[in-house]
């Protein structure tokens, strides 16, 4: 399955540098199995689904954890990504090859690193505060990890809101699951009134969002490993959801990695936690999820595999073109579109 099959011309003046404001003012591309495509805002997302439908959606809760600090004239800049124990953190650092072992860095007033370990770009960081000490002072002095394609000469305090969704709880993500950042109370309670159902997932988004697909082959490509749970409240009302003919609308492809790790080959949900390194590929065969709410991703990427092995590789280039045409706005801070299932899927064609 070559990558070259899911590349696209992408103009660079669409990418969102901004979320839309209100958030739920973000332009929405309803994309049915076939037929046209209907043009809306996020705000008119209950029109769209019906009474007894599930919304599930992701609460992690993204960390501010990136730091700018020097090594000499060398900036350094170190994105921390996983605990190993109360003082020592595994961490993602640019400009890594100036780093050696032992290395200290100051990152803000009181809080310094030094470095243990490092192999490629990432280090072990070992901190001179330990346990909730530590975690007050990462909040309290970290910028908020913005991916790099949204250009900031320095970090703003309005990114610790803007790139925070709603229904962040569980502190443990790198980065946002950006299609929960389009919802708003207001959406909340009109999708109420319509009678959709709203249940949470929890999957801390990791290293992977960072990394580039390398390899001609996708196939050959591996997930970096994320952590997930499984409410067993989320499970009951799934099952529920599919006793009686509702829809399972995942909100974001974290939650549709989630959902589909946790389920059973008879689409049963299983509440729980575990590690999921699941890489969705067309010809995947979906057991829960019906529709998909998800922002435009990039090219070449393991997300943009991801939708059009849900709603179909021809119907996914289509979509992505007419987006393109008509100016839509793409990646973290951009627009969102809402996708059916396509039945038996849809694969490249040197796969057909």
């Amino acid at each position: 399955m070559r990558l070259e099959r899911f590349d696209f011309a992408l103009p660079p003046e669409l990418i969102a540098q901004e979320p839309a404001r209100p958030r739920d003012h973000a332009r929405l591309l309803v994309v049915p199995r076939e037929g046209p495509f209907h043009e809306a805002r996020v705000l008119d997302l209950p029109q769209f689904l019906g009474p007894g439908d599930l919304l599930v959606v992701n609460d992690t809760r993204v960390l501010p954890a990136r730091f700018h600090t020097r090594r000499g004239e060398a900036r350094i800049e170190l994105t921390l990504l996983q605990p190993l124990d109360d003082r020592r953190w595994k961490a993602l650092a640019r400009n890594a090859r100036r780093l050696r072992p032992g290395d200290r860095l100051a990152l803000a007033p009181g809080l310094v690193a030094t470095v243990e370990a490092r192999t490629g770009g990432e280090v072990v960081l070992g901190f001179n505060l330990a346990g909730d000490e530590l975690l007050a002072a990462i909040r309290c002095h970290g910028a908020m990890p913005l991916p790099p394609y949204i250009q900031r000469p320095a970090p703003r305090p309005s990114d610790r809101l803007d790139y925070q969704t709603i229904f962040a709880a569980r502190e443990g993500a790198v980065a946002a699951p950006t299609a929960g950042l389009h919802f708003t109370e207001r959406l909340l309670e009109a999708l109420a009134r319509r009678g959709v159902g709203l249940a949470r997932v929890t999957l801390h988004v990791g290293l992977g969002t960072f990394q580039p697909v390398r390899t001609a082959d996708l196939r050959q490509h591996r997930m970096h490993a994320e952590w997930y749970e499984v409410p067993a409240a989320t499970a009951a009302a799934v099952a529920e959801v599919r006793a009686r003919g509702g829809r399972v609308v995942a909100v974001g492809t974290t939650v549709v990695r989630t959902l589909e790790s946790a389920a059973r080959e008879d689409g049963t949900l299983v509440a729980g936690a575990g590690e999921t390194r699941l890489f969705i590929l067309p010809g995947f065969r979906f057991r829960v999820v019906d529709r998909l709410l998800t922002n435009f991703h990039l090219p070449r990427s393991t997300l943009f595999a991801l939708v059009c092995a849900f709603a179909g590789w021809r119907r996914m280039h289509e979509a992505y073109r007419f987006a393109i045409a008509r100016r839509y706005r793409f990646f973290s801070y951009g627009d969102a579109m809402l996708l059916e299932r396509q039945a038996g899927g849809d694969v490249p064609p040197e796969e057909s």
